[in-house]
């Protein structure tokens, strides 16, 4: 099992100011996670999603990173892939410099940009969006399997052409999805491409994709895969606060999500923007009236309530001591997970705490996991 970290980069009260200082702070926090042992870093395109997602050139996020690291691997999670956000050829472009530059430290996850701001920023049409996203991954990892691409179908015509620069990885960098639904976690499987799966709503929700997942695996034919080189991996987020008062870390953990939740409500949910000043609220109490505020708005629309818009409500996570999370990692580890994705880095969660949950990861928690896999256990 490894261990990763994700980079939305929130930023509650947002200036220029607190903005440049969030970007370079989420660098440091990737370049700390390497010296503690994680794997990989993760990090979102989302656009003009203020509070929410600052990290709307992820490239240049990662190749930061890559530039003062040696080790740890640097993950799209994910790219935009409906064309208008980015061009297949782009996106091969960027991903062979990236990939070179690092030394084939690279993993590519596709997503929709799903987002009304999103898609009205680009001009981008829901309904291409399924589509064009396969589109890109097929194209992706094809782009390089000979000396040139030559490239036609119904939604995308190139070549003859060469890709440049060329990616150390061969044929293609590991390629993933970013999976918020049932449906999506079926699809990355169907197309041979590892999962990345928000599991807010804990463990539970975790074990029934995980069996989707698997299940889809087990049973896909080979003209449905994007590629032949298929990444059969099971990635379930982890929201953590780490520190050594352990009621302390949940106080900052659940205002943190509630940052985090009520700005997915806003931006995916139409909802007001997120409440900044909640130091001193109960927070999980909040958590529980804004998921039942949001089922109401969603079933006055006619909307069903789904995981993903009230799984982030869920305030029961790695948020303690480390030796509480070393419990819940292990019902993660339990149900099969390949890899455990860090969510630290949340809008009002101060540096500080970012770096201290790191540190307790890599000193007490990841370590005990690495134990347990070398005496032939999970945990």
């Amino acid at each position: 099992m490894q261990f990763s970290m994700i980079f939305e980069a929130q930023l509650a009260k947002p200036t220029p100011e607190r903005e440049r200082q969030l970007l370079l702070d989420s660098v440091d926090q990737a370049v700390y996670g390497e010296e503690m042992g994680f794997d990989r870093v993760w990090a979102v395109e989302h656009h003009g999603l203020e509070r929410y997602a600052h990290m709307s050139a992820s490239e240049i996020f990662l190749s930061w990173v890559a530039a003062r690291t040696s080790r740890i691997r640097i993950g799209h999670g994910v790219v935009c892939m409906p064309f208008n956000y980015n061009h297949p050829v782009r996106v091969a472009e960027r991903v062979g410099m990236l990939d070179a530059l690092s030394g084939g430290r690279l993993d590519v996850g596709g997503g929709r940009g799903s987002t009304r701001m999103e898609m009205g920023m680009y001009g981008v049409e829901p309904s291409t969006t399924y589509p064009q996203m396969e589109e890109s991954l097929r194209f992706l990892a094809n782009a390089w399997r000979k000396d040139e691409v030559d490239w036609h179908t119904d939604l995308l015509d190139v070549g003859p052409a060469k890709i440049l620069p060329r990616p150390v990885q061969t044929p293609h960098p590991p390629l993933y999805m970013a999976c918020s639904k049932r449906d999506t976690v079926k699809l990355a499987a169907a197309l041979g491409v590892g999962a990345l799966v928000m599991g807010f709503a804990g463990p539970e929700e975790v074990k029934e994709m995980y069996g989707l997942y698997w299940d889809t695996v087990r049973t896909r034919t080979p003209e449905r895969l994007v590629t032949a080189e298929t990444t059969d991996r099971f990635v379930a987020l982890c929201p953590t606060i780490v520190l050594d008062d352990g009621d302390r870390a949940l106080r900052i953990g659940a205002r943190g999500q509630r940052f985090f939740a009520e700005s997915i409500a806003h931006w995916y949910g139409h909802g007001p923007a997120p409440a900044e000043d909640t130091e001193d609220d109960d927070n999980i109490a909040a958590l529980a009236r804004d998921k039942e505020a949001l089922v109401a708005k969603l079933n006055e629309a006619n909307i069903p309530a789904r995981p993903q818009d009230t799984g982030t409500f869920n305030a029961e996570h790695a948020y303690g001591t480390a030796e509480y999370a070393i419990e819940y990692v292990q019902r993660l580890a339990d149900i099969g997970v390949d890899e455990i994705m860090c969510l630290i880095q949340m809008g009002t969660v101060p540096q500080e705490v970012c770096m201290e949950t790191i540190r307790q990861w890599g000193e007490t928690v990841i370590p005990h996991f690495r134990a347990a896999e070398r005496s032939g256990s999970r945990g």
